[in-house]
């Protein structure tokens, strides 16, 4: 019997990376694909689950028109650091956005970037 697919949703890489660590936790050791999904995620800054959800909650309070939580998750997982990596970023999708809620998801995004040592 195969598995039916009741809901498809997008989950940032810290969200995946908490279910990773449960999974592991659980069964002790992690299926080859989770391994390498891991060895992945390990590659990348990743804010950590609450700042993730802090921040992701923080854009959707900006009522950006046709903003769909997918292009939430990817800004908070890729964490553009300029303007331009966000409309980069962003062109990836059918979506027109202005310059002002460019600058406005920046600002935002500023507060969680690493900080240069």
């Amino acid at each position: 019997m195969k598995p039916e697919v009741l809901e498809e949703q997008s989950i940032s890489m810290a969200e995946l990376k908490e279910a990773l660590k449960a999974i592991k936790k659980r069964d002790e050791e992690l299926s080859f694909r989770a391994t390498k999904t891991e060895e992945y995620l390990d590659n990348f800054h990743i804010l950590k689950v609450k700042e993730a959800e802090e921040l992701a909650e923080a854009i959707d309070k900006l009522k950006i028109p046709r903003f769909k939580k997918e292009y939430v998750d990817k800004i908070v997982d890729i964490l553009p650091r300029n303007d331009e990596e966000l409309k980069l970023l962003l062109s990836a999708y059918p979506l027109t956005i202005t310059s002002e809620n460019i600058k406005k998801i920046m600002k935002i995004v500023e507060e969680y970037l690493p900080k240069k040592k």
